[in-house]
């Protein structure tokens, strides 16, 4: 059998649950491996439950099902980084993947429950932002907040700056303001990635209310939000293609970058820029020489009192 009753997870003050997590993103990951993806054999069409079953993944991890069973229920108090390692290569997961298990196995201990601090930037980044001319540039926080932006950023993405503290937050952007549906070519793709970083962050910081408050809000808001969440995926974000669709240049293929702080993990700096010679550098060109007209537009982005 591999079916096991389930413990309920009552998450307090809010906080996300990292037991109610570790069950949920284990049994997720199970689901995505079929048995001949891991070398097993997979006995006829019909199985009760999809992709591998508790009893497979044991056995491809070397432990006994009890003790994975144990675990997939959320009880990883005592569980060791080995067999931690040993169950990540069983599930194939990334480098991502892998540091989110950890962080919910064995959760950071905190006698008390921390303050929330606010995310400072300091004055060289804003100086070291303006300076890249040119090129869009934003630095983005935990909670995938957006902390500071260049002139070129508010011409391609819109002027934050109009829109509350609050509301300078990629998932809220993404998830509740149709206009950023208009502006990624590729939106669904854009919608996973914001919330496989949101996934990193809540295995990271389950305590942090800010956090809690902002996936019930979007839980509550956008059932797209409530499909993507219960996916469990996660990811960090590294580089890639952006596609746009600007308002007033059109189609922009630009290429993401993304740099950690030295001094801060949780902060990061990214830029897009495009290809030399290329139409979007052309049109990225357009936008500078246009200046706060340009910005003013951005992504077509109305001002905060529409939204």
């Amino acid at each position: 059998m591999d079916e096991y009753p389930e413990p309920a997870h009552e998450p307090a003050d809010g906080a996300l649950d990292p037991r109610a997590e570790l069950s949920e993103f284990l049994r997720t990951r199970r689901a995505r491996l079929k048995p001949e993806d891991v070398g097993l054999r997979s006995f006829g069409r019909y199985r009760r439950v999809p992709g591998l079953r508790r009893e497979e993944l044991a056995q491809l991890a070397g432990v006994s099902v009890a003790y994975y069973t144990r675990l997939e229920q959320g009880n990883g108090q005592h569980v060791s980084a080995e067999v931690l390692d040993a169950i990540a290569r069983a599930l194939r997961l990334s480098d991502a993947e892998h540091a989110h298990l950890t962080h919910l196995a064995k959760p950071k201990q905190h006698k008390k429950k921390p303050a929330v601090r606010a995310q400072q930037v300091r004055g060289p980044l804003r100086s070291l932002l303006e300076t890249m001319d040119g090129v869009p540039a934003i630095l983005v926080g935990r909670r995938s907040d957006i902390l500071a932006w260049n002139r070129m950023a508010a011409a391609v993405f819109g002027d934050w700056a109009e829109l509350p503290a609050h509301e300078r937050n990629w998932a809220r952007l993404v998830f509740l303001r149709p206009e950023y549906r208009d502006l990624f070519v590729d939106w669904e793709h854009k919608a996973n990635d914001v919330v496989a970083q949101l996934r990193m962050d809540a295995g990271s910081h389950p305590n942090d209310p800010l956090l809690s408050a902002l996936v019930g809000e979007l839980s509550v808001k956008s059932q797209e939000f409530r499909r993507v969440w219960a996916a469990h995926d996660v990811k960090d974000k590294c580089h890639g293609i952006q596609r746009l669709h600007h308002p007033l240049v059109g189609e922009l293929d630009l290429r993401l970058e993304s740099f950690h702080l030295a001094d801060d993990h949780e902060r990061m700096l990214v830029t897009y820029h495009a290809q030399p010679g290329s139409p979007s550098a052309e049109a990225l060109r357009l936008l500078a020489s246009w200046g706060t007209d340009a910005t003013r537009t951005g992504a077509g982005m109305p001002p905060a009192h529409t939204a």
